[in-house]
């Protein structure tokens, strides 16, 4: 199966891609991160964001996407932007009909170091060494892609979230999102 994973964000948006085989083996075929220039309007940074996104789903052609879920920071518009190239990437894939599963920066960690606190530098060392390699890839967003895309070939197969085919992280995650709503 090959699968695309995005660490997104409105400045850097890692994109990984991975074929996944049987006996949790995985192989290397694209990474990179996608920028934007953060002196361009909004609309502008989320458009070519976009195109970069478009391309790699037509060029690598994947079958699965994942993605990382958004999450609560301090600083909003942080979370602003993430959330809005979240919505792109689930919009493109939605558009091709390709399943999209989140994951929770944790679930990422614990997939593929074994904590789910590992720190960025553990995660990048374990993506060095399962893709087996020469060194990390640069930016960290680019190794958190792939990260994501790991996680989903030994998590998370190709059910969406949406189909209840969802980890116990997941489901802790959605009822802490639903309380939150209900205190608002």
């Amino acid at each position: 199966m090959r699968i695309l994973g995005v660490d997104p964000g409105l400045t850097r948006c890692g994109l990984g891609v991975i074929d996944a085989a049987g006996a949790r083996r995985v192989s290397l075929v694209h990474v990179s991160a996608a920028t934007s220039p953060a002196d361009t309007d909004t609309p502008a940074r989320i458009a070519r964001l976009a195109d970069a996104l478009e391309a790699a789903m037509d060029e690598f052609s994947p079958q699965a996407v994942a993605l990382e879920r958004v999450f609560a920071q301090a600083n909003v518009s942080t979370v602003m932007g993430t959330a809005q190239i979240s919505g792109v990437v689930m919009l493109l894939a939605q558009r091709r009909g390709l399943p999209v599963t989140l994951y929770t920066p944790s679930e990422v960690k614990a997939a593929v170091t074994g904590d789910g606190r590992a720190g960025k530098s553990q995660v990048g060392y374990m993506v060095t060494r399962v893709l087996n390699l020469k060194e990390t890839p640069k930016p960290a967003d680019a190794a958190d892609a792939l990260a994501i895309a790991i996680a989903h070939a030994w998590r998370g197969g190709a059910a969406p979230v949406e189909s209840g085919a969802t980890t116990s992280a997941q489901r802790q995650w959605a009822a802490a999102e639903q309380a939150a709503r209900r205190r608002r």
